[in-house]
């Protein structure tokens, strides 16, 4: 996949802007910058150093496209490991598409898809787990999955695979070469020294898998499904914590009829709120459809968070009067938690009483009496009135184990290293396993070739045509 021809494409977002950058990367970058720029110094582009500004304009024969500021990046000492220029010019749109195609015709061909960060891994500048990071920093939204990306980018999950798979090629080249000699039944591996290594690998790997639960979330937010009874408030609460009118408001039960989603950042975690159209019995045929929806949307989620609205939860003391028939029982909704408890055990439960400006403190202590019979403890809140919000917010952060990530802990956050890391994980375990019962050194060699090979896919030590396709498919073009 190595090219020795120039690329060039637009870094900066495409539209309108005040200024715009134009990439260039490759052995003729300079050569050909030089060739359509003009610089005001009268200074001969070619001739100048690494890491250097120069102010002038892009010139199309005698024909002035724009002024412009111009850095020079020589390989090996760029993002790409080759010749770099970026062209920083106006944001005209008219100005970009001139100066690219300018480019174009003096020997430049347009970058492919993530091909500037696929040039800096050929070119050896980053892993391919630190390349993965680069796009995983572009798409980041919120404080928690930038600060991932940045640790991946800077090489800490590298480095530290790197250091193990060292130790285990060390170990393997003398496992091998116990190959040679397998006549003289000559060991050259200590075999207490290597099963200590293996248990620690063994133990790293597990860690790091375990930390896929939280660093998969914290990537892509965790998805919570606001459900209940229709017009308990749903649409306020959710409206309340994005702080603005983002779904319908209406004292008509069903108003909801399809789910609405929107990302809201608490203390640098993002979470994905899931408005849906509530449970209930209902002949609507387009209603039934949206509650069908709540339960497909309950199963995606991580967190569930039920609210019901306090004036219909009855009192234990008046079930039977004549109040009762006209209302929800209070056992209703307390069936309801406990089959979303039952059906989704795994999911974090979260229940939210409403509107509790609307009943006294009383009952507000016969709900609570209630709600702890099944291991409840509510959150009080007045969506309408924006109280209570913030404890809810509190809650929901409490949820998510931060710990590993306020440690500056190797946190994995794409699928393909988890998958690999699974992969390494079962092949350290038969290496355990073969220690144990004295296996011989060929088999042994068999499982440790797999290991690092599936550590290596991680940083790209092996890699294919097909995966990095896969890989850098992804990224922006520019990048």
């Amino acid at each position: 996949m190595i090219s020795n021809d120039t690329i060039v494409a637009l870094a900066t977002p495409s539209g309108a802007g005040a200024i715009a950058v134009i990439r260039l990367s490759g052995q003729q970058a300079i050569t050909i910058a030089a060739s359509i720029f003009e610089s005001k110094s009268g200074k001969n582009l070619a001739q100048q150093k690494s890491h250097t500004l120069h102010l002038g304009v892009i010139k199309d024969g005698e024909r002035t496209l724009d002024e412009v500021l111009l850095s020079i990046f020589k390989g090996p000492n760029s993002y790409t490991g080759e010749n770099t220029i970026e062209i920083s010019c106006h944001g005209s749109l008219f100005i970009q598409q001139q100066i690219i195609q300018l480019a174009l015709r003096h020997g430049c061909r347009m970058a492919d898809a993530g091909e500037f960060t696929l040039r800096a891994f050929l070119n050896g500048k980053i892993d391919l787990s630190q390349a993965e990071a680069v796009a995983d920093l572009i798409s980041s939204t919120n404080e928690a999955s930038h600060q991932l990306a940045i640790q991946q980018m800077r090489g800490g999950f590298s480095n530290e695979l790197q250091a193990l798979r060292t130790e285990l090629l060390n170990f393997a080249s003398l496992i091998e070469l116990e190959l040679d000699f397998a006549e003289e039944d000559v060991a050259f591996a200590d075999r207490t020294q290597f099963n200590a290594l293996i248990n620690r690998i063994a133990l790293v790997l597990k860690r790091l898998i375990d930390s896929f639960a939280i660093g998969n979330v914290i990537k892509n937010g965790i998805p919570v499904a606001i459900v209940g009874e229709p017009n308990v408030g749903k649409s306020t609460l959710l409206n309340a914590l994005l702080n603005e009118e983002r779904a319908i408001v209406s004292a008509i039960a069903g108003t909801t009829r399809d789910t609405i989603e929107d990302e809201l950042v608490i203390d640098g975690i993002g979470f994905r709120f899931i408005d849906t159209a509530g449970i209930r019995q209902t002949t609507d045929e387009v209603e039934s459809i949206g509650i069908q929806k709540t339960f497909e949307k309950i199963e995606l989620a991580q967190v569930v968070l039920y609210l019901f609205e306090s004036s219909k939860f009855i009192p234990l003391s008046l079930h039977q009067s004549a109040y009762a028939s006209s209302q929800v029982s209070g056992l209703d909704y307390i069936n309801e938690i406990e089959l979303i408890k039952n059906n989704y055990p795994q999911k974090q439960l979260v229940v939210v009483i409403n509107k509790i400006d609307l009943i006294t403190a009383a009952q507000i202590q016969d709900i609570r009496k209630q709600l702890a019979s099944i291991e409840v403890s509510p959150i009080l809140l007045s969506a309408k009135n924006k109280q209570g919000v913030e404890e809810l917010k509190n809650q929901l952060t409490s949820l998510v184990n931060t710990g590993a990530l306020r440690n500056n802990e190797t946190i994995v956050t794409n699928t393909r290293h988890y998958d690999a890391l699974l992969k390494a994980l079962d092949e350290i375990q038969k290496v355990q396993y073969g220690i144990q019962t004295h296996l011989s050194s060929d088999l042994l060699a068999i499982d440790i070739r797999e290991a690092l090979y599936q550590f290596g896919l991680i940083t790209g030590q092996v890699s294919n045509d097909e995966l990095l396709g896969n890989i850098f498919a992804n990224f922006c073009i520019g990048k």
